[in-house]
């Protein structure tokens, strides 16, 4: 399908050239000159708003770095001009480099198809030097055939089951351009994908993301966290831009209030704090890993164990003593078998003293269990599966599963985790949701494998712990030694065992006054009539009433 371009169609092609190669590396440039601001259908516009030109010059400024792909991330809420501004750079990145290849893709292939499509239509249609390339229904080709399949920009719907589709995208000493428009939902198989294209050193590699920040796990949270030392990253607020519709902003403000999690996602461009759907909150799992340690010494000390399964899944060993889950840090292994597996707990045992083993007992670690027990060791047997028995704050959870993680939620306001992200993120991965008996069912492995989700093998193993109750060991006194301390006080030296005459001696109740004497004169006789006298005190004595 040809487009006719609105802007100078009679330039001359010489002309065009200069132009174009006059903007190969300066983004700023072509957007300013490629549309008639202020004129036609632009005549109230007056070219990019701030925050658009903040992007463009991101990418002019990370050109003069080659070798280094150029990681752009956008978080904002609704209509700050996203489309428009990927638009301008689709068109720059194709025109202006000659055999440029390149993805474009979006939350879903109706959103990819129905908005980001025609945005940019819309912008190609103005766009100067137009006429040199085609725009189809799926793709941005050049119009000379020598270059028809190697000068093009894609529109590819994703899928998560057919990542591959995004892989081999090379163009050696070249340009390449990835645009994920709304990705927010785009899953992790997709990046992982394009991770490998952004790897490519050979070419020049720009690589855009933008979209609502309306989940706060994902790749794309990530962006901000994980990953933020790779990515240039910016977050809009509605509001700052100067043609959205601030009164309807407001009335969601005035709505759902300044702090509600919509507010953030949908106008400030600030990810949600929990997701409708999930089940611990990143709030409170950072909370805990921020947390000042407090030592308890008077708790038991117990261990959680998830022994792996298969592939990359990890066996885990997780101590905790009341509410300290950080002194000692969680070892993982990968690889290991059950006999190597079995000499490891059994170090730590020796080195630490745990009262208690809470183990996965569902798969292999059935086995490890028996092997442990062996050994004289207490282990419970934690089957996910089983029947939940406790309860908390009249909550119902359909098994065993579910409710030690609704008890390690419920702890979360006291816990100090380690600061380790990988815990983090499969803590704050599980989503929920009720069965027919309204009781609280959490994701399976298999749905966050499905996800893209690893196993939560560092998460199973500290939530194992709160399988059943640990009796917790009587508080010490203030005069309580450790073991093998040397004490100063000895109550058979002679200031102890003289009596001191200037206090008065007055007896216990119900007991009669007993003859004091002098330590000097008390013989060997006296002690023996002295028990004699209190073993029938014993037996004639009668409770007060």
């Amino acid at each position: 399908m040809n487009v006719v371009p609105l802007v100078k169609p009679d330039e001359a092609p010489e002309h065009i050239g200069d132009w174009l190669a006059a903007c190969a590396h300066d983004p700023v440039k072509f957007v300013a000159e490629a549309f008639t601001w202020g004129e036609g259908e632009l005549k109230n516009s007056t070219g990019p708003e701030p925050w658009q030109r903040w992007l463009l010059e991101q990418i002019r400024d990370g050109l003069m770095s080659p070798g280094e792909a150029i990681r752009i991330a956008i978080s904002s809420g609704h209509g700050i001009g996203k489309s428009a501004c990927c638009s301008w750079v689709c068109l720059w990145a194709l025109m202006t480099s000659p055999d440029t290849r390149g993805i474009i893709t979006a939350s879903s292939e109706a959103m990819l198809m129905t908005r980001l499509r025609a945005e940019i239509r819309v912008w190609f249609r103005r766009c100067r030097g137009a006429e040199y390339f085609e725009f189809s229904a799926t793709s941005l080709t050049s119009r000379d055939p020598d270059h028809a399949q190697t000068w093009r920009l894609d529109l590819l719907p994703w899928n998560s089951n057919r990542p591959e589709a995004f892989a081999g995208l090379h163009s050696k000493g070249r340009r390449i351009l990835l645009v994920y428009d709304e990705a927010s939902a785009i899953e992790p198989p997709i990046w992982e994908t394009c991770e490998a294209i952004a790897t490519d050193v050979d070419a020049e590699v720009i690589w855009l993301v933008c979209g609502n920040p309306l989940h706060p796990i994902g790749r794309f949270r990530d962006i901000w966290t994980k990953y933020q030392h790779r990515w240039r990253t910016k977050q809009i607020d509605s509001r700052s831009v100067s043609f959205t519709n601030k009164r309807e902003l407001e009335r969601w403000i005035e709505d759902y209030g300044e702090d509600s999690d919509f507010v953030r996602s949908r106008v400030k461009g600030e990810f949600p704090r929990v997701g409708s759907s999930m089940f611990i909150s990143p709030e409170a799992v950072d909370a805990a890993m921020q947390r000042e340690l407090v030592p308890s010494h008077n708790d038991p000390l117990i261990v959680g164990i998830d022994v792996a399964r298969y592939g990359n899944d990890a066996s885990v060993i997780f101590a905790r003593k009341g509410h300290d889950a950080r002194s000692i840090p969680p070892q993982i292994f990968r690889g290991l078998s059950i006999a190597e597996l079995e000499d490891r707990v059994v170090y730590f045992c020796n080195q630490y003293r745990p009262v208690q083993l809470f183990i996965d007992g569902g798969g292999v670690g059935g086995g490890l269990i028996d092997h442990l027990r062996r050994r004289n060791l207490l282990v419970v047997d934690v089957q996910f599966g089983s029947k939940a028995d406790q309860g908390l704050d009249q909550v119902r959870y359909a098994n065993k599963r579910a409710e030690i993680y609704g008890l390690l939620r419920a702890n979360l306001q006291y816990l100090c985790l380690p600061n380790n992200q990988e815990l983090r993120e499969q803590l704050t991965s599980f989503e929920y949701a009720f069965n027919p008996r309204g009781e609280i069912l959490l994701e399976s492995k298999d749905s966050l494998r499905r996800r893209g989700v690893p196993s939560p093998d560092i998460a199973d193993a500290i939530a194992t712990t709160y399988a059943s109750e640990v009796a917790m060991l009587p508080a010490l006194s203030d005069w309580a030694q450790p073991a093998g301390v040397t004490f100063e006080y000895n109550p058979f030296d002679d200031e102890h065992m003289r009596p001191d005459e200037s206090k008065p001696y007055v007896p216990a109740p119900g007991w009669p006054g007993l003859k004091r004497w002098d330590h000097d004169g008390f013989t060997r006789e006296d002690w023996q009539d002295a028990a004699a006298s209190d073993a029938l005190r014993r037996m004639t004595w009668e409770e007060p009433q």
